[in-house]
């Protein structure tokens, strides 16, 4: 559990035949950051946590064992020399594990993508993309892998991005549907057509 208003990480044991959780391990944060949400990556070893308050996202080596956590890396959601007012919103893995995807709300209102090393989990900035629209709240991958849809909350629109799947670069579409202050995207029931 992410607590921003704590700087911390709270690590629940679960006991799956009560359906209880045990006494949280606590994880601190950089104090300030404001921990939003986080993502695992698909071996389970990485845990990626966005910082809304320092638009940074933190990678943590992740024991399943225990819950223990321990940082190797913190890195902006931004482009380099970036001086406006931000702050991060959303943080998502790729389908592939290759790549990971933030969402910027404030002046900047992009998508940042990132590259993943798959041996130290640790990411590399490849591209800060507009999201077309203003406060991009939440975003959602498509189980393919080969879209993006983007809530913009206070432009109220849904607006889609084509993913490469090689690259992990974002194109807009120009497709984009009316909504009334979008809070979040999910894909429900989807089944993959082989």
């Amino acid at each position: 559990v992410a607590d921003l208003g704590l700087d911390q990480l709270l690590v629940y044991p679960f006991d799956g035949s009560n359906g209880k959780l045990g006494t949280p391990r606590v994880v601190k944060t950089e104090l300030g950051a404001g921990p939003r949400h986080l993502v695992f990556s698909g071996n389970g070893k990485f845990l990626y946590l966005i910082n809304e308050l320092a638009s940074t996202i933190t990678v943590y080596c992740y024991t399943l064992r225990d819950g223990a956590m321990a940082p190797v890396q913190t890195i902006s959601t931004l482009p380099s020399g970036f001086a406006g007012s931000n702050t991060a919103a959303e943080v998502l893995l790729h389908p592939s594990g290759k790549f990971l995807y933030a969402s910027n709300r404030g002046d900047d209102n992009s998508i940042g993508v990132f590259a993943i090393d798959s041996r130290k989990g640790t990411l590399t900035f490849i591209e800060d993309v507009p999201s077309t629209g203003k406060i991009p709240r939440n975003f959602a991958i498509d189980p393919s892998g080969a879209w993006l849809l983007a809530a913009n909350q206070d432009s109220n629109t849904v607006v889609t991005f084509r993913i490469n799947r090689e690259s992990g670069h974002l194109t807009a579409t120009g497709a984009s549907v009316e909504v009334k202050s979008p809070a979040m995207v999910d894909f429900l029931g989807f089944e993959q057509r082989k």
